[in-house]
C-alpha cells in the first residue's frame, strides 16, 4: 500500500490580517495527502494589553484556521520564537481546537517531550520536535513552567593551524567547533527509539542551524536520530534551504527554509525567500522515494510552486554540499530527487 507525506518549512503569520487565501497556489499540490507536517515558528496568541513577553512571535489564533484548512495535521512547536508560557499554552489550545497534532511544547517538561502520533488510512506516523535555538531564560520546559524541548550544543574556538603548529598572526579568525551535549544525545536517542516502538514511521524534526553550514553538532544529532529508528530527520531554522545527507539509507534535510512567512523580529518584512516542500513517499510504510519540490512568495504573500530553473545558483550550491555528504540531487521535472551518491 502507498502512502505520501509532506514536511514543510517554517510557517509565520506575524503581520499577517488575513490568512484565508495565503495557500491557495500550494494547496492543490499536497491534495490527497496521507500527513502533512510543518514547524509552526510563531505562537497563536493574542496577547493581552500588558503582555510582558516580547521575545517571541505572537499571530492571530484564528489563524490555526487556515493550517487546517491547508491540511496540515501535526506540527511541530519547538523553536526559538514560541516563547512565553500563557503564549505557549494558548497556541497549543488553538491548535487542539482545529484538531492538529503539536509536538515539541508542553505545559510541562513531559508534555513537551512528549511526541505527536497521527493515523490515517492505517498508517501511524510519530513526530518528535526539538529546538537548539532556545533562550536560556524563561523558554525551556521543565517541571514546573511551559516551555520548549531542546537539544543542548556546545561551541568552542580553535586556533587555526598550520604545518602542525599554532599560527602566530594576531586577528586571525579561530575555526569554529561544535558538538551535541552527550546527555542530550543519550535522551534523543531514548526518546526517538521509544516513539520506533509505537509508530509505523517516525519524523525526527530540529530547530538548529546557522546560515548555510551544516554544523558538526546538527550531523551528530541527525545520524543519533537515524539510528535510534527514525526514518527521516527534518530540519528548520536558517531562512534558507540547506545540504541533504543520506545516512543509512535514510534522509537527512538539514534546512528546509521558508514555506510562509511575512515579518521577522522588529516587524522587518521578510519577502525574500526560497523554501523546500519535501514529499515523502511510502510502499508499505517504508520510505521509497523522497524528493522536493522550491517554494517561494508572491507579491501578496501567497506560497507559490516555482521550477528548478528559477534557482539555478541555489541548487548548485545544494548539489556541491549535498555530494559532499555523499547524496546526488536529480531533477525530475519540477521536482528534484533525492538519491544516494
Amino acid at each position: 500500500m502507498r502512502h505520501h507525506l509532506f514536511l514543510l518549512g517554517d510557517i509565520n503569520f506575524l503581520g499577517v490580517e488575513d490568512a484565508s487565501r495565503l495557500f491557495d497556489r500550494v494547496k492543490p499540490r499536497l491534495a490527497g495527502a496521507d500527513h502533512v507536517f510543518a514547524n509552526l515558528e510563531c505562537c497563536l496568541f493574542d496577547p493581552p494589553a500588558d503582555y510582558a513577553e516580547t521575545r517571541g512571535f505572537y499571530a492571530p489564533a484564528r489563524h490555526a484556521a487556515a493550517l487546517a484548512d491547508l491540511g496540515v495535521d501535526a506540527v511541530g512547536t519547538a523553536n526559538n520564537v514560541n516563547i512565553g508560557q500563557a503564549a505557549v499554552l494558548g497556541s497549543l489550545a488553538a491548535l487542539d481546537s482545529v484538531g492538529i497534532a503539536h509536538a515539541g511544547s508542553g505545559a510541562d517538561h513531559r508534555a513537551a517531550h512528549a511526541p505527536a502520533i497521527v493515523e490515517r488510512n492505517g498508517l501511524r506516523v510519530g513526530i518528535v520536535q526539538r529546538t537548539a535555538v532556545y533562550w536560556r531564560n524563561g523558554h525551556v520546559a521543565t517541571d514546573r513552567a511551559a516551555g520548549v524541548a531542546t537539544i543542548p550544543g556546545h561551541t568552542a574556538y580553535r586556533p587555526v593551524l598550520e604545518h602542525g603548529h599554532t599560527l602566530t598572526r594576531p586577528g586571525v579568525p579561530p575555526e569554529v567547533v561544535t558538538w551535541a551535549d552527550p546527555d542530550g544525545l543519550a535522551a534523543w536517542r531514548a526518546d526517538i527509539a521509544a516513539l520506533r516502538r509505537q509508530a509505523d514511521f517516525v519524523v525526527a524534526s530540529c530547530h538548529w542551524g546557522l546560515k548555510y553550514a551544516v554544523l558538526q553538532y546538527q550531523r551528530d544529532y541527525a545520524h543519533a536520530a537515524i539510528e535510534a529508528g527514525a526514518d527521516v530527520v527534518f530540519g528548520h531554522g536558517p531562512h534558507a534551504p540547506l545540504a541533504i545527507e543520506q545516512w543509512q539509507g535514510r534522509p537527512i534535510f538539514y534546512g528546509a527554509g521558508g514555506f510562509s512567512f511575512q515579518e521577522e523580529h522588529g516587524g522587518k518584512a521578510l519577502t525574500n525567500w526560497t523554501g523546500l516542500a519535501v514529499k515523502l513517499d511510502l510502499l508499505d510504510k517504508r520510505l521509497d522515494r523522497a524528493s522536493f519540490f522550491f517554494v517561494n512568495r508572491n507579491d501578496t504573500n501567497q506560497t507559490i510552486v516555482t521550477p528548478p530553473g528559477d534557482h539555478a545558483a541555489l541548487l548548485r550550491r545544494l548539489t556541491e554540499e549535498s555530494a559532499a555528504l555523499r547524496t546526488r540531487l536529480v531533477i525530475e521535472g519540477d521536482q528534484v530527487l533525492v538519491a544516494p551518491a
